[in-house]
Protein backbone atom coordinates (compact mmCIF):
# COMPACT_ATOMS: atom_id res chain seq x y z
CA UNK A 1 0.00 0.00 0.00
CA UNK A 2 1.34 3.46 -0.91
CA UNK A 3 2.24 5.89 1.87
CA UNK A 4 -0.50 8.32 2.79
CA UNK A 5 0.05 11.98 1.92
CA UNK A 6 -1.16 14.53 4.45
CA UNK A 7 -1.78 18.25 4.14
CA UNK A 8 1.04 20.68 4.85
CA UNK A 9 1.26 21.50 8.55
CA UNK A 10 -0.77 24.60 9.33
CA UNK A 11 -2.79 24.35 6.09
CA UNK A 12 -6.14 22.87 7.02
CA UNK A 13 -8.95 21.12 5.18
CA UNK A 14 -12.40 22.63 5.76
CA UNK A 15 -14.93 19.81 5.59
CA UNK A 16 -18.68 19.38 6.10
CA UNK A 17 -20.38 20.00 8.43
CA UNK A 18 -17.85 22.65 9.56
CA UNK A 19 -17.83 24.20 6.09
CA UNK A 20 -21.48 25.21 6.67
CA UNK A 21 -20.24 27.73 9.25
CA UNK A 22 -17.96 29.27 6.62
CA UNK A 23 -20.78 29.51 4.08
CA UNK A 24 -23.02 31.12 6.68
CA UNK A 25 -20.36 33.70 7.55
CA UNK A 26 -19.60 34.46 3.90
CA UNK A 27 -23.30 35.01 3.14
CA UNK A 28 -23.57 37.41 6.10
CA UNK A 29 -20.50 39.31 4.92
CA UNK A 30 -21.75 39.65 1.35
CA UNK A 31 -25.05 41.03 2.60
CA UNK A 32 -23.32 43.57 4.84
CA UNK A 33 -20.89 44.67 2.13
CA UNK A 34 -23.72 45.19 -0.36
CA UNK A 35 -25.57 47.38 2.16
CA UNK A 36 -22.52 49.65 2.36
CA UNK A 37 -21.95 49.61 -1.43
CA UNK A 38 -18.65 47.71 -1.27
CA UNK A 39 -17.99 45.51 -4.33
CA UNK A 40 -16.06 42.25 -4.60
CA UNK A 41 -12.50 42.21 -5.95
CA UNK A 42 -10.53 39.00 -6.59
CA UNK A 43 -6.76 39.15 -7.07
CA UNK A 44 -4.25 36.34 -7.75
CA UNK A 45 -2.96 34.24 -4.88
CA UNK A 46 0.54 34.41 -6.40
CA UNK A 47 2.11 37.84 -6.95
CA UNK A 48 5.61 39.12 -7.81
CA UNK A 49 7.79 38.97 -4.68
CA UNK A 50 8.76 42.62 -5.21
CA UNK A 51 5.15 43.67 -4.58
CA UNK A 52 5.34 42.62 -0.93
CA UNK A 53 8.97 43.60 -0.36
CA UNK A 54 8.24 47.11 -1.59
CA UNK A 55 4.68 47.43 -0.34
CA UNK A 56 4.85 45.65 3.01
CA UNK A 57 8.36 46.75 3.97
CA UNK A 58 11.74 45.01 3.86
CA UNK A 59 12.15 45.13 7.65
CA UNK A 60 8.74 43.72 8.58
CA UNK A 61 8.42 40.23 10.06
CA UNK A 62 6.29 39.22 7.07
CA UNK A 63 9.06 39.90 4.53
CA UNK A 64 11.97 38.87 6.72
CA UNK A 65 10.62 35.60 8.11
CA UNK A 66 7.13 34.62 6.98
CA UNK A 67 6.68 34.76 3.20
CA UNK A 68 6.40 31.68 1.02
CA UNK A 69 8.61 32.80 -1.88
CA UNK A 70 10.03 30.79 -4.77
CA UNK A 71 11.54 31.08 -8.22
CA UNK A 72 9.36 30.05 -11.14
CA UNK A 73 11.54 27.36 -12.71
CA UNK A 74 10.00 27.96 -16.14
CA UNK A 75 11.02 31.60 -16.48
CA UNK A 76 13.02 32.57 -13.39
CA UNK A 77 10.42 34.99 -11.98
CA UNK A 78 10.52 35.60 -8.23
CA UNK A 79 7.02 34.88 -6.92
CA UNK A 80 5.30 34.82 -3.51
CA UNK A 81 2.09 33.37 -2.12
CA UNK A 82 0.31 36.46 -0.87
CA UNK A 83 0.81 37.02 2.89
CA UNK A 84 -1.85 39.74 2.85
CA UNK A 85 -4.01 41.31 0.17
CA UNK A 86 -3.80 45.10 0.40
CA UNK A 87 -0.70 45.37 -1.86
CA UNK A 88 -2.40 43.09 -4.39
CA UNK A 89 -5.55 45.22 -4.43
CA UNK A 90 -3.49 48.39 -4.89
CA UNK A 91 -1.42 46.72 -7.62
CA UNK A 92 -4.63 45.78 -9.43
CA UNK A 93 -6.01 49.31 -9.04
CA UNK A 94 -2.84 50.81 -10.53
CA UNK A 95 -2.58 48.24 -13.33
CA UNK A 96 -6.20 48.70 -14.43
CA UNK A 97 -6.43 52.44 -13.65
CA UNK A 98 -9.35 51.63 -11.40
CA UNK A 99 -9.73 55.04 -9.75
CA UNK A 100 -9.60 57.10 -12.96
CA UNK A 101 -13.27 58.07 -12.56
CA UNK A 102 -13.32 58.42 -8.78
CA UNK A 103 -12.91 56.44 -5.59
CA UNK A 104 -13.74 52.76 -5.28
CA UNK A 105 -15.05 50.74 -2.33
CA UNK A 106 -13.90 47.12 -2.54
CA UNK A 107 -13.85 43.95 -0.45
CA UNK A 108 -12.33 40.49 -0.73
CA UNK A 109 -12.34 37.09 0.94
CA UNK A 110 -9.69 34.46 0.39
CA UNK A 111 -6.59 32.55 1.54
CA UNK A 112 -3.30 34.18 2.65
CA UNK A 113 -0.04 32.43 3.47
CA UNK A 114 2.57 33.02 6.18
CA UNK A 115 5.22 30.63 7.47
CA UNK A 116 4.50 30.80 11.19
CA UNK A 117 4.25 28.29 14.01
CA UNK A 118 0.66 27.01 13.75
CA UNK A 119 -1.47 27.67 16.82
CA UNK A 120 -5.06 28.42 17.70
CA UNK A 121 -6.39 31.08 15.32
CA UNK A 122 -3.03 31.37 13.54
CA UNK A 123 -2.29 29.12 10.58
CA UNK A 124 0.11 28.99 7.64
CA UNK A 125 -2.77 29.13 5.22
CA UNK A 126 -5.38 31.37 6.75
CA UNK A 127 -8.41 33.12 5.37
CA UNK A 128 -8.93 36.83 5.47
CA UNK A 129 -11.84 39.13 4.81
CA UNK A 130 -10.86 42.67 3.91
CA UNK A 131 -12.33 45.98 2.84
CA UNK A 132 -10.47 48.77 1.03
CA UNK A 133 -11.64 52.29 0.13
CA UNK A 134 -9.39 53.71 -2.60
CA UNK A 135 -9.28 57.37 -3.59
CA UNK A 136 -10.91 58.92 -0.50
CA UNK A 137 -8.85 61.30 1.65
CA UNK A 138 -11.39 62.37 4.28
CA UNK A 139 -11.52 61.05 7.85
CA UNK A 140 -15.19 60.20 7.37
CA UNK A 141 -14.13 57.22 5.22
CA UNK A 142 -11.82 56.01 8.01
CA UNK A 143 -14.86 56.10 10.28
CA UNK A 144 -17.06 54.45 7.63
CA UNK A 145 -14.68 51.51 7.36
CA UNK A 146 -14.48 51.11 11.14
CA UNK A 147 -18.28 51.16 11.31
CA UNK A 148 -18.37 48.55 8.54
CA UNK A 149 -16.07 46.24 10.51
CA UNK A 150 -18.18 46.82 13.61
CA UNK A 151 -21.36 45.98 11.67
CA UNK A 152 -19.83 42.78 10.26
CA UNK A 153 -18.86 41.57 13.74
CA UNK A 154 -22.18 42.60 15.27
CA UNK A 155 -24.07 40.94 12.41
CA UNK A 156 -22.31 37.68 13.27
CA UNK A 157 -23.62 37.97 16.83
CA UNK A 158 -20.25 38.68 18.48
CA UNK A 159 -20.04 40.40 21.85
CA UNK A 160 -17.36 41.95 24.03
CA UNK A 161 -15.18 43.22 21.19
CA UNK A 162 -13.39 46.47 21.92
CA UNK A 163 -12.07 49.07 19.49
CA UNK A 164 -8.62 50.59 19.93
CA UNK A 165 -7.17 53.27 17.70
CA UNK A 166 -4.18 55.53 17.27
CA UNK A 167 -2.76 57.94 14.72
CA UNK A 168 0.54 57.49 12.90
CA UNK A 169 0.33 60.99 11.48
CA UNK A 170 2.14 61.86 8.25
CA UNK A 171 5.71 60.91 7.24
CA UNK A 172 7.37 64.06 8.64
CA UNK A 173 5.70 63.53 12.02
CA UNK A 174 6.70 59.87 12.05
CA UNK A 175 10.29 60.76 11.20
CA UNK A 176 10.50 63.15 14.15
CA UNK A 177 9.00 60.51 16.41
CA UNK A 178 11.33 57.85 14.98
CA UNK A 179 14.38 59.93 15.84
CA UNK A 180 13.10 60.41 19.38
CA UNK A 181 12.43 56.67 19.71
CA UNK A 182 15.94 55.72 18.58
CA UNK A 183 17.46 58.13 21.07
CA UNK A 184 15.26 56.78 23.87
CA UNK A 185 15.87 53.11 23.11
CA UNK A 186 19.62 53.65 22.77
CA UNK A 187 19.56 55.01 26.31
CA UNK A 188 17.95 51.71 27.40
CA UNK A 189 19.84 49.39 25.08
CA UNK A 190 20.61 46.94 27.90
CA UNK A 191 16.87 46.22 28.22
CA UNK A 192 16.30 45.47 24.53
CA UNK A 193 15.89 41.84 23.49
CA UNK A 194 17.38 40.45 20.28
CA UNK A 195 14.37 41.40 18.15
CA UNK A 196 14.38 44.96 19.48
CA UNK A 197 18.14 45.28 18.94
CA UNK A 198 17.64 44.22 15.33
CA UNK A 199 14.79 46.69 14.80
CA UNK A 200 16.39 49.65 16.55
CA UNK A 201 17.74 51.36 13.43
CA UNK A 202 15.48 49.75 10.83
CA UNK A 203 11.97 49.80 12.28
CA UNK A 204 11.99 51.18 15.85
CA UNK A 205 8.22 51.73 15.80
CA UNK A 206 7.76 47.96 15.91
CA UNK A 207 9.55 47.81 19.26
CA UNK A 208 6.49 49.49 20.77
CA UNK A 209 4.49 46.38 19.82
CA UNK A 210 6.73 43.99 21.77
CA UNK A 211 5.14 41.18 23.77
CA UNK A 212 8.26 40.72 25.94
CA UNK A 213 7.17 41.26 29.60
CA UNK A 214 10.70 42.35 30.57
CA UNK A 215 10.44 45.32 28.19
CA UNK A 216 6.91 46.51 28.98
CA UNK A 217 7.76 49.10 31.64
CA UNK A 218 10.52 50.62 29.51
CA UNK A 219 8.35 50.69 26.38
CA UNK A 220 5.50 52.26 28.35
CA UNK A 221 7.65 55.33 28.98
CA UNK A 222 8.85 55.69 25.36
CA UNK A 223 7.94 58.88 23.43
CA UNK A 224 4.39 58.77 22.06
CA UNK A 225 3.66 59.61 18.45
CA UNK A 226 0.51 61.47 19.50
CA UNK A 227 2.77 64.16 20.94
CA UNK A 228 4.37 64.72 17.53
CA UNK A 229 1.15 65.21 15.55
CA UNK A 230 0.50 68.54 13.87
CA UNK A 231 -2.85 70.32 13.79
CA UNK A 232 -4.08 68.64 10.59
CA UNK A 233 -3.31 65.14 11.86
CA UNK A 234 -4.99 65.84 15.19
CA UNK A 235 -8.06 67.17 13.42
CA UNK A 236 -8.20 64.03 11.26
CA UNK A 237 -8.10 61.81 14.35
CA UNK A 238 -10.61 63.94 16.25
CA UNK A 239 -13.09 63.73 13.37
CA UNK A 240 -12.86 59.93 13.23
CA UNK A 241 -13.44 59.71 16.97
CA UNK A 242 -16.42 62.06 16.93
CA UNK A 243 -18.09 60.17 14.07
CA UNK A 244 -17.70 56.82 15.82
CA UNK A 245 -19.11 58.31 19.01
CA UNK A 246 -22.06 59.78 17.11
CA UNK A 247 -22.82 56.28 15.74
CA UNK A 248 -22.68 54.68 19.19
CA UNK A 249 -19.33 52.88 18.81
CA UNK A 250 -17.13 53.02 21.89
CA UNK A 251 -13.39 53.33 21.36
CA UNK A 252 -10.17 53.93 23.28
CA UNK A 253 -6.86 55.47 22.26
CA UNK A 254 -3.91 53.10 22.46
CA UNK A 255 -0.73 55.14 21.91
CA UNK A 256 1.26 51.89 21.47
CA UNK A 257 -0.89 50.67 18.57
CA UNK A 258 1.35 50.82 15.53
CA UNK A 259 0.29 47.89 13.28
CA UNK A 260 3.04 45.88 11.63
CA UNK A 261 3.28 47.29 8.11
CA UNK A 262 5.22 50.22 6.73
CA UNK A 263 2.50 51.74 4.56
CA UNK A 264 0.14 53.07 7.26
CA UNK A 265 -0.48 56.75 8.01
CA UNK A 266 -3.02 58.70 10.08
CA UNK A 267 -5.68 56.38 11.56
CA UNK A 268 -4.77 52.84 12.64
CA UNK A 269 -7.18 50.62 14.55
CA UNK A 270 -7.85 47.13 15.88
CA UNK A 271 -10.95 45.21 17.00
CA UNK A 272 -9.86 43.05 19.93
CA UNK A 273 -11.31 40.29 22.10
CA UNK A 274 -9.94 38.92 25.38
CA UNK A 275 -11.54 35.51 24.80
CA UNK A 276 -8.99 34.02 22.38
CA UNK A 277 -5.79 34.37 24.38
CA UNK A 278 -2.77 35.67 22.51
CA UNK A 279 -4.63 35.73 19.16
CA UNK A 280 -7.12 38.37 20.27
CA UNK A 281 -6.92 40.77 17.32
CA UNK A 282 -9.91 40.00 15.09
CA UNK A 283 -9.55 42.91 12.69
CA UNK A 284 -6.89 45.51 12.06
CA UNK A 285 -6.29 48.24 9.57
CA UNK A 286 -5.86 51.91 8.90
CA UNK A 287 -5.02 54.56 6.35
CA UNK A 288 -2.19 54.02 3.85
CA UNK A 289 -2.03 57.12 1.66
CA UNK A 290 1.53 56.45 0.46
CA UNK A 291 1.17 52.91 -0.86
CA UNK A 292 0.04 53.79 -4.39
CA UNK A 293 3.20 55.85 -5.03
CA UNK A 294 5.34 53.16 -3.42
CA UNK A 295 4.00 50.67 -5.97
CA UNK A 296 4.43 52.97 -8.97
CA UNK A 297 1.01 54.62 -9.09
CA UNK A 298 -0.19 58.19 -8.83
CA UNK A 299 -0.69 59.65 -5.34
CA UNK A 300 -3.97 58.14 -4.16
CA UNK A 301 -5.37 58.19 -0.62
CA UNK A 302 -6.64 54.87 0.71
CA UNK A 303 -7.80 53.15 3.87
CA UNK A 304 -8.73 49.55 4.67
CA UNK A 305 -8.79 46.63 7.08
CA UNK A 306 -8.29 42.89 7.22
CA UNK A 307 -10.19 40.41 9.40
CA UNK A 308 -9.12 36.86 10.23
CA UNK A 309 -11.98 34.50 9.39
CA UNK A 310 -10.68 31.58 11.48
CA UNK A 311 -10.41 33.81 14.54
CA UNK A 312 -13.90 35.16 14.03
CA UNK A 313 -15.33 31.65 13.71
CA UNK A 314 -13.36 30.58 16.77
CA UNK A 315 -14.86 33.44 18.78
CA UNK A 316 -18.36 32.60 17.55
CA UNK A 317 -17.82 29.06 18.84
CA UNK A 318 -16.30 30.36 22.10
CA UNK A 319 -19.31 32.58 22.75
CA UNK A 320 -21.71 29.72 22.07
CA UNK A 321 -23.60 31.30 19.19
CA UNK A 322 -26.12 29.07 17.45
CA UNK A 323 -25.15 28.52 13.83
CA UNK A 324 -27.51 27.16 11.21
CA UNK A 325 -26.87 23.58 10.19
CA UNK A 326 -26.49 22.96 6.48
CA UNK A 327 -29.16 20.31 5.91
CA UNK A 328 -31.54 19.57 3.08
CA UNK A 329 -35.22 20.47 3.26
CA UNK A 330 -36.19 16.99 2.14
CA UNK A 331 -34.75 13.51 1.58
CA UNK A 332 -36.06 11.33 -1.24
CA UNK A 333 -36.75 7.68 -0.38
CA UNK A 334 -37.01 5.22 -3.29
CA UNK A 335 -38.18 1.70 -2.32
CA UNK A 336 -37.60 0.48 -5.88
CA UNK A 337 -35.16 1.57 -8.59
CA UNK A 338 -38.10 1.63 -11.01
CA UNK A 339 -39.16 4.90 -9.34
CA UNK A 340 -35.90 6.65 -10.34
CA UNK A 341 -37.07 8.37 -13.57
CA UNK A 342 -40.15 9.93 -11.94
CA UNK A 343 -38.31 10.70 -8.70
CA UNK A 344 -35.36 12.40 -10.35
CA UNK A 345 -37.62 14.49 -12.57
CA UNK A 346 -39.63 15.56 -9.49
CA UNK A 347 -36.50 16.40 -7.50
CA UNK A 348 -35.16 18.55 -10.34
CA UNK A 349 -38.44 20.49 -10.37
CA UNK A 350 -38.21 20.99 -6.59
CA UNK A 351 -34.59 22.15 -6.79
CA UNK A 352 -35.42 24.68 -9.50
CA UNK A 353 -38.16 25.97 -7.19
CA UNK A 354 -35.59 26.53 -4.45
CA UNK A 355 -36.09 23.39 -2.34
CA UNK A 356 -32.92 21.74 -1.03
CA UNK A 357 -33.41 18.03 -1.53
CA UNK A 358 -31.13 15.01 -1.22
CA UNK A 359 -31.82 11.77 -3.04
CA UNK A 360 -31.04 8.39 -1.54
CA UNK A 361 -28.21 6.66 -3.38
CA UNK A 362 -28.39 2.91 -3.65
CA UNK A 363 -25.60 0.34 -3.59
CA UNK A 364 -24.55 -2.13 -6.27
CA UNK A 365 -27.07 -4.66 -4.96
CA UNK A 366 -30.02 -2.24 -5.02
CA UNK A 367 -31.69 0.71 -3.28
CA UNK A 368 -31.87 -0.84 0.19
CA UNK A 369 -34.85 -1.41 2.45
CA UNK A 370 -37.47 1.25 3.25
CA UNK A 371 -36.43 1.05 6.92
CA UNK A 372 -32.76 1.73 6.17
CA UNK A 373 -33.60 4.58 3.80
CA UNK A 374 -35.87 6.25 6.36
CA UNK A 375 -33.11 5.88 8.94
CA UNK A 376 -30.71 7.69 6.59
CA UNK A 377 -33.36 10.33 5.88
CA UNK A 378 -33.68 10.98 9.61
CA UNK A 379 -29.91 11.16 10.20
CA UNK A 380 -29.52 13.60 7.29
CA UNK A 381 -31.28 16.29 9.33
CA UNK A 382 -33.93 16.86 6.65
CA UNK A 383 -37.37 17.95 7.82
CA UNK A 384 -39.29 15.75 5.40
CA UNK A 385 -38.95 12.41 3.65
CA UNK A 386 -40.40 12.19 0.14
CA UNK A 387 -41.40 8.57 -0.38
CA UNK A 388 -41.79 7.45 -3.98
CA UNK A 389 -43.64 4.20 -3.28
CA UNK A 390 -45.24 2.03 -5.96
CA UNK A 391 -48.78 2.59 -4.62
CA UNK A 392 -48.32 6.36 -4.57
CA UNK A 393 -46.75 6.51 -8.02
CA UNK A 394 -49.62 4.45 -9.46
CA UNK A 395 -51.87 7.34 -8.40
CA UNK A 396 -49.41 10.01 -9.59
CA UNK A 397 -48.68 10.95 -5.96
CA UNK A 398 -45.72 11.17 -3.58
CA UNK A 399 -45.92 10.59 0.18
CA UNK A 400 -44.52 13.50 2.27
CA UNK A 401 -43.57 12.32 5.77
CA UNK A 402 -42.55 14.73 8.56
CA UNK A 403 -39.32 13.69 10.29
CA UNK A 404 -39.08 16.36 12.95
CA UNK A 405 -42.48 16.87 14.62
CA UNK A 406 -42.35 13.67 16.69
CA UNK A 407 -45.71 12.43 15.45
CA UNK A 408 -44.49 11.46 12.00
CA UNK A 409 -47.39 13.18 10.28
CA UNK A 410 -47.68 12.43 6.59
CA UNK A 411 -49.68 13.52 3.59
CA UNK A 412 -49.74 12.90 -0.15
CA UNK A 413 -49.00 15.48 -2.84
CA UNK A 414 -49.74 15.42 -6.55
CA UNK A 415 -46.81 14.90 -8.91
CA UNK A 416 -48.73 16.96 -11.44
CA UNK A 417 -48.41 20.07 -9.31
CA UNK A 418 -44.95 19.91 -7.71
CA UNK A 419 -44.45 23.69 -7.67
CA UNK A 420 -47.55 24.15 -5.50
CA UNK A 421 -46.10 22.18 -2.59
CA UNK A 422 -42.47 23.23 -3.08
CA UNK A 423 -43.14 26.44 -1.14
CA UNK A 424 -44.63 24.41 1.72
CA UNK A 425 -41.45 22.36 2.05
CA UNK A 426 -39.31 25.51 2.14
CA UNK A 427 -41.44 27.39 4.66
CA UNK A 428 -41.67 24.47 7.05
CA UNK A 429 -38.04 23.31 6.78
Amino acid sequence: MADKISAVKGMNDILPPDSARWEWLEDKVRTQMARSAYRMVRTPIVEPTALFVRGTGETTDIVEKEMYSFEDRLNGEQLTLRPENTPGVVRAAIQHNLTYDGGKRLYYMGPMFRHERPQRGRYRQFYQLGAEALGFAGPEVDAELMLLANDVLAGLGLRNVRVEMNSLGVPAERQAHRAALITYFEQHRELLDADAQRRLLTNPLRILDTKNPAMQAMVQDAPQLLNYLGDASRKHLDTVQSLLTACGVQWTINPRLVRGLDYYSHTVFEFITDELGAQGTLCGGGRYDGLFELLGGKPTPAVGWGMGIERVLELIKEQGAELPALVADAYAVLPDAAALPVAMQTLQTLRRAGVQVQMHAGAAEGMGSMKSQLKKADSSGARFALIFGADELAQNLVLVKSLRDGAGAQRTESLADVAAWAATLQSNA
